[in-house]
């Protein structure tokens, strides 16, 4: 996946991405997580998309539920996905795969 592709800048170390949707209620507790733990670890971006809005992107990766998160390393190479609310924790040792 490229930079380009997201829309946003990659993190120096890992980014989380997160598809969503705009009346997905565990979408918005994820977008919390998720912003929380790239607040805690340096060099981690959160970005967020509208999963309506990049169809091609959502078929291409084949998300098929919101919310889905991925986890990208440095280069941009998906090392970790999940499907659903995600704990905190989960996503701090899902990192550890990126870092």
């Amino acid at each position: 996946m490229s930079a380009a592709e997201l829309g946003e800048p990659f993190g120096e170390r890992a980014t989380l991405v997160q598809f969503s949707t705009a009346f997905c209620q565990p979408c918005r507790a994820t977008r919390r997580v998720l912003a929380e733990v790239a607040g805690m670890v340096a060099g981690v971006a959160h970005v967020e998309l509208d999963a309506e809005e990049r169809l091609e992107l959502v078929r291409r990766l084949g998300v098929v539920r919101t919310p889905t998160v991925l986890v990208l390393d440095a280069g941009g190479r998906v090392v970790r996905r999940a499907a659903g609310q995600p704990r905190k924790v989960d996503v701090i040792a899902a990192l550890a795969a990126a870092l």
